[in-house]
């Protein structure tokens, strides 16, 4: 078996050579930290193996630090450190030959050893391999098009919305990625993830190879009495279709309160010379379809994986965040890319929202892979639905129901 050994990886160059070589992208002529803005050195890694190319590493992952907004007191989402798995790559001479499992059992065995953190979490290139490796799918996100002049009905929040002014700005204007994470950070919800403030200046870079006859993606914020509520990133595409205007516009995120997403969205689909919009990463309990009549009132809805949740550390998870019901459940959890996980927990959870999770020799109620875990800790995941699929099984009837309900 080849002699795989992880850890720091010492050479940026190397490292981005080997990130533009497994995604077979354009080479960029921007300095090597420039392009690697938001990836802190400390947390990017890469596998060795002996004979290896001295241009390219045989494998590299990296960490971006953020914060998951997890059901918290009250309704209100409680902010907690969260490992954002990005840039895993293989190079295509050494897959197959174990590099991505020693590179993902490091991960886990570093998200481990931080106190503060104990889930690590992705947006999967390739869903299909994560689910693997203990990840569970816990958002579903949608792509909504909408027509221009899109009719979006509230009357509960017209009148708020009516208070709310949006101003136009660039990704590259002077302090755009800062007010952007303010924003995000003061209106996240529950499963939202958010970034350090260089994750956001990530967002906004605009190298020329991206921007050939392209806009640069512009900034529309949402502020009532001064203060930003709200802000939406897009770009349009001008097109012309007999002699009419048919541009499109692209929206990558709309964030804010309910009023000020109303109020962004409105905007959106009433620029000039623009036929179409199309909002993505709209969340599954989105307000947008409530507000445009439906899904077949609008111009097409498509849905996508979003975030998928991995417990590191599975009785430091379970009391992260707040439960939504009483339950006690005895799990017998199957997690052999980190062990420490695998076997039987009682679950407690009391009325007041605080868990545990403690080591037991009882009858497991329920049998279940860590990635159902995973995919029910933001609340979305439908355990029972799990059970009926066949994924999960159930020893004690209705002990996915209360486990569930509990994680609501």
């Amino acid at each position: 078996m080849t002699d795989i050994r992880v850890g720091l990886a010492t050479d940026a160059a190397r490292y981005l050579h080997t990130d533009t070589l497994v995604w077979f992208q354009e080479s960029l002529s921007a300095p090597v930290e420039t392009q690697l803005l938001g990836l802190p050195p400390e947390q990017r890694f890469a596998a060795e193996v002996a004979g290896a190319d001295a241009a390219t590493y045989p494998g590299v992952y990296g960490v971006f630090p953020l914060e998951l907004a997890l059901p918290g007191p009250g309704g209100e989402p409680r902010l907690v450190p969260c490992a954002g798995l990005t840039w895993v790559g293989v190079h295509p001479d050494h897959r197959r030959r174990g590099v991505l499992t020693a590179m993902l059992r490091h991960h886990f065995e570093q998200v481990r050893a931080d106190p503060a953190t104990s889930v690590s979490a992705l947006h999967a290139s390739e869903p299909a391999i994560y689910g693997r490796y203990g990840y569970g799918l816990a958002a579903l996100e949608l792509a909504v098009r909408l027509s221009r002049g899109a009719t979006l009905t509230s009357p509960g929040l017209d009148e708020e919305a009516g208070t709310v002014t949006t101003r136009l700005s660039t990704v590259t204007d002077a302090g755009v990625p800062q007010r952007m994470r303010d924003c995000h950070r003061a209106h996240a919800e529950a499963g939202a993830v958010v970034g350090a403030p260089e994750y956001y200046e990530r967002v906004c870079q605009q190298f020329p190879e991206w921007l050939r006859d392209k806009e640069p993606w512009r900034v529309l914020f949402a502020q009532r009495d001064g203060a930003d509520v709200g802000f939406a990133m897009f770009r349009r595409e001008q097109k012309w279709e007999d002699a009419r205007p048919a541009g499109r516009l692209e929206v990558f995120a709309v964030l804010g309160t309910p009023a000020a997403r109303l109020a962004l969205l409105r905007r959106l689909v009433d620029f000039d010379l623009v036929g179409s919009v199309r909002v993505r990463t709209v969340g599954a309990d989105d307000p947008l379809l409530h507000w445009a009549g439906g899904p077949r009132a609008t111009a097409g809805v498509e849905t996508y994986d979003n975030l998928w949740v991995r417990l590191v550390d599975l009785p430091r998870a379970v009391a992260a965040r707040t439960w939504s019901a009483a339950c006690d459940v005895v799990v017998d959890v199957a997690d052999r890319h980190a062990p420490w996980n695998e076997g039987r927990w009682r679950i407690h959870a009391d009325a007041s929202g605080a868990a545990s999770a403690e080591r037991t020799t009882a009858e497991p109620d329920l049998r279940l892979p860590v990635e159902a875990l995973g995919s029910a800790y933001l609340g979305g995941g439908n355990l029972v639905a799990l059970a009926r699929a066949g994924l999960v099984a159930e020893a004690r009837p209705g002990a996915a129901g209360e486990l569930w309900r509990a994680l609501r």
